[in-house]
C-alpha cells in the first residue's frame, strides 16, 4: 500500500508537463491543481522544448507523454534520467502493452500511466514516484516491475528498419490501425483530425510496402507490436 507524501514540508512539489495537446495537458494542470502539495511549473508540447523546460526548472517530476512530434516519450525520459538523474518521470500512454511498459521503465521512469485513467489515478501516481516507489496503471505489482526491468533491452524493442523509418506518430497510428480501430476513434484518441489519420495511415503504408488493413495487423504481430488473435484471415 502506498505510504502517504510526507506533508511536513510546506514546499510543493514541482512538475513540468510534456504532451503535444493542449486539451490533455489543460487537462492535467487542472487535476494537479486540486492537490496543495504540487505545482506545474512548466510545459511542452514535444521533446526538444520539454528537455529545455526541464533544465530550466529542474523540477521534482516530469509528466511525458509516450508519443510526441519530434521523438518518442521513452527517449525523451532516457535523456532527462541522463542530466537530471533525481527527477522523477511518470509515462503516460493510451496504451498498456508489455513492450512499451518494459521500455518506459529501462528507460528510467518510475511510473506509467493509462490516459483514461489519468483523471483517477493521476495523484497517486505523482504521491507514489515521488516517495521513491514504482507505480504503474495496473494490477502489476511492484516486484513484477523489477523482474521487468531485468529483462534484456533487445527482448522487448522492435527490430525492423522499415519500422524504425516511421515517425513516433506513425508508429502509433499503425498500431490502432493494427488493432481495429476505425479512423474516426483514432482520431479522437489521439486529439488529431481524421483526415491527419488518413494522411499518417497513407504515409505508413507506403513506407512499410503494405496493401491492406490485413497485412498491416499481420506485420504487427510479426513484430510482436499486437496480439497474434487480433486479426483473422
Amino acid at each position: 500500500m502506498t505510504r502517504p507524501m510526507n506533508t511536513d514540508s510546506a514546499a510543493q512539489k514541482s512538475i513540468v508537463i510534456i504532451d503535444d495537446h493542449p486539451l490533455f495537458r489543460e487537462g492535467l494542470k487542472s487535476i494537479i491543481a486540486r492537490d496543495r502539495h504540487f505545482v506545474v511549473v512548466g510545459e511542452a508540447g514535444d521533446a526538444r522544448k520539454g528537455l529545455e523546460t526541464v533544465k530550466k526548472h529542474n523540477p521534482d517530476l516530469v509528466i511525458v507523454d509516450i508519443s510526441l512530434p519530434d521523438k518518442s516519450g521513452i527517449e525523451a525520459a532516457r535523456a532527462i534520467r541522463g542530466r537530471f538523474p533525481n527527477t522523477r518521470i511518470i509515462i503516460v500512454s493510451m496504451h498498456s502493452k508489455i513492450d512499451y511498459i518494459v521500455e518506459a521503465f529501462q528507460a528510467g521512469a518510475t511510473g506509467y500511466i493509462v490516459k483514461e485513467s489519468a483523471s483517477d489515478r493521476l495523484i497517486l501516481g505523482l504521491e507514489t514516484v515521488l516517495n521513491g516507489e514504482y507505480f504503474l496503471d495496473s494490477s502489476i505489482s511492484h516486484a513484477v516491475v523489477e523482474k521487468l526491468l531485468k529483462e534484456p533491452l533487445k527482448d522487448t524493442r522492435v527490430e525492423d528498419a522499415d519500422y524504425g523509418s516511421l515517425t513516433p506518430r506513425e508508429q502509433e497510428v499503425m498500431r490502432l490501425l493494427a488493432e481495429g480501430f476505425a479512423v474516426r476513434e483514432i482520431a479522437q484518441k489521439l486529439y488529431i483530425s481524421p483526415k491527419t489519420v488518413e494522411n499518417h495511415r497513407s504515409n505508413l503504408m507506403r513506407k512499410l510496402g503494405l496493401r491492406n488493413a490485413i497485412e498491416l495487423a499481420r506485420y504487427a504481430a510479426r513484430l510482436g507490436l499486437i496480439d497474434v488473435d487480433l486479426w483473422k484471415d
